[in-house]
């Protein structure tokens, strides 16, 4: 029996390509979304950028506003303290059902990401450190094998990757963080499901510290710069400058398309 391969929309890629640029802040928190840039850099037509924005608002990245456009979406430290108790209840149970149901070949699959993740905290290489850390909570997710429990993660981390890795800009907590993490795979290898869940969401509400450290910081330079101070955690507003590199197929000829019209 032939199964046939069924194309993903060009909508739904070009979601996924804004969600990568979101996530590797080519599109910033707050920024405007200039769509005529957005359709020249993606070379697509306007309506799979308005369906893929429809999708992003629905996923709380982006938000729709009459007569002014389509604006990345910001977190307030009000948002933070609300997700991240979630956040942290949700991996605290990803770690509980992968100590219980990794093989000893998958655990092993994830010691070379540790080792990574600690030669980056030692040169102190956020953004190295910040993916591969990614990669371990989104491996720790796969080897609980939940599809429920992981589509609640992924819908949460989607919305927490507007501020990226900002609480390791606080002096000291990508050591911390870091030491965290070997802790939660000693666990994960001891088979101890009831360690691995509490120092999972230990790691996540150490995360919240952190930003409430930095919010603090930001309420100060209110005082003392009100004209530099921000009121959230986005970045500065902008739009997006360059393309998420490895175009899919699709994009590429949906761009070929519309270089040719």
């Amino acid at each position: 029996m032939t199964v046939r391969i069924v194309r993903q929309a060009l909508y739904l890629e070009v979601a996924d390509r804004l969600r990568d640029m979101i996530r590797a802040g080519a599109l910033t928190s707050g920024a405007w979304i200039d769509e005529v840039h957005l359709t020249g850099v993606l070379g697509i037509s306007r309506t799979p950028l308005r369906e893929a924005l429809k999708v992003l608002a629905t996923e709380g990245l982006v938000r729709l506003e009459p007569r002014r456009g389509c604006f990345v979406n910001e977190l307030s430290l009000q948002d933070l303290e609300d997700i991240f108790p979630l956040m942290a209840m949700l991996e605290g149970r990803c770690a509980h059902e992968a100590a219980l149901k990794a093989s000893d070949a998958q655990l092993a699959g994830l010691e070379s990401l540790h080792q990574a993740l600690q030669a980056h905290a030692a040169a102190g290489a956020v953004d190295a450190y910040y993916d591969t850390n990614a990669q371990i909570h989104e491996a720790v997710q796969a080897l609980a094998n939940n599809h429920w429990l992981s589509d609640m993660v992924g819908n949460l981390r989607k919305v927490l990757s507007l501020f990226r890795h900002k609480s390791l800009s606080v002096p000291g907590r990508i050591t911390e963080s870091c030491a965290e993490h070997m802790a939660i795979f000693a666990a994960l290898k001891a088979r101890d499901p009831e360690a691995a869940e509490a120092l999972a969401r230990k790691h996540l509400l150490r995360q919240l510290e952190a930003l409430r450290l930095l919010a603090g910081r930001r309420a100060d330079e209110c005082v003392t710069a009100p004209a530099a101070a921000h009121q959230n955690f986005s970045s500065p507003t902008s739009s997006a400058t360059e393309e998420v590199a490895h175009d899919s197929p699709r994009l590429q000829s949906a761009r070929s398309r519309h270089s040719a019209a």
